[in-house]
């Protein structure tokens, strides 16, 4: 009996895909060009199991990002419930900042998937920048941002971020960046109880 398609995994099934992602997640961020079957081996998995899940290193890959940008966007409603909205969004780039330069070594893994020829485009940054419009949509009804910013403005304006050496002094430079960045986005604000 052929399993549909959406149909839900068995729990043994879903654990083997999580722990492959897990292993994947750590092995190209080490190295991206980490060999496949080294993934399978750390993963405990055999290679039929393996490449059932992701049939190639793109569909990994590509599954891996989304899965980590899912992570990202996540934590914006989570900061939301406990901090207020700017000390959210100041955390939340905090955040957004580690990610950056952890997973450095997997960003150089999925330019290499999206940049082949004929090979799958990269996925836009929609949870990201939905998480970025939820946080500036709070900021502006507390009076705290200006006015007007979209979740793609806020992202061009950190883009410096991807632009830092995760091996170097990142934490320094990522700190006054984004203090900079909070600096233009409360200029101009009005203020608490407009």
């Amino acid at each position: 009996m052929q399993q549909k398609k959406d149909a839900p995994l068995r729990s043994d099934a879903q654990r083997n895909r999580e722990r492959i992602l897990e292993v994947a997640v750590a092995e190209l961020t080490r190295c991206p060009d980490a060999p496949l079957s080294v993934i399978a081996k750390k993963a405990g998995v055999g290679q039929g199991t393996f490449y059932r899940n992701f049939p190639n290193r793109e569909a990994l890959v590509l599954e891996i990002y989304r899965h980590e940008m899912q992570q990202v966007a996540d934590a914006a409603a989570g900061l939301l419930c406990t901090h207020e909205p700017d000390r959210a969004l100041r955390a939340w780039m905090d955040h957004l900042a580690r990610f950056a330069m952890t997973k450095a070594g997997l960003a150089d893994a999925i330019r290499q998937a999206t940049s082949a020829p004929g090979g799958p485009a990269k996925p836009g940054h929609t949870p990201v920048t939905s998480a970025a419009e939820l946080l500036l949509r709070a900021n502006e009804e507390a009076g705290t941002i200006r006015p007007g910013l979209t979740g793609d403005d806020f992202l061009l304006a950190i883009a410096g971020l991807w632009q830092l050496d995760p091996h170097g002094d990142w934490q320094g430079r990522a700190d006054r960046l984004l203090d900079l960045v909070m600096d233009g986005l409360r200029a101009g604000a009005p203020g608490p109880g407009r």
